[in-house]
């Protein structure tokens, strides 16, 4: 590429394993559908708390999914702490990652 290095990314290079791929996909479909049940509540007039408790069970399955992915990038950062600093993934962008899915 001429005379400029390409440095890839810690965002370009991790990739998630099959079975966290699976999980977090299953946790999403969940929430889509609670999501769709939400709407179709509210469409139909139902009361406050059945809607606010499909919501918070949306909620609460999308957290879950980004734990998840969390939990799965810690480990790829600890696996090679040297490698994911080097490649943008340092202590205090993991902690801005965490903290955001509060």
């Amino acid at each position: 590429m001429g005379g400029t290095q390409f440095r890839r990314t810690y965002y370009e290079t991790v990739r998630f394993p099959e079975e966290v791929q699976d999980e977090v996909l299953a946790r999403l479909r969940r929430a889509e559908g609670q999501l769709r049940g939400v709407q179709r509540l509210i469409e139909d007039g139902a009361d406050c708390k059945d809607v606010v408790t499909q919501l918070t069970a949306a909620q609460a399955a999308l957290h879950r999914a980004g734990l998840r992915l969390m939990a799965s990038g810690m480990r790829h950062c600890l696996a090679d702490p040297q490698r994911a600093e080097a490649e943008g993934m340092t202590p205090e962008a993991m902690e801005e990652l965490f903290l955001k899915l509060r």
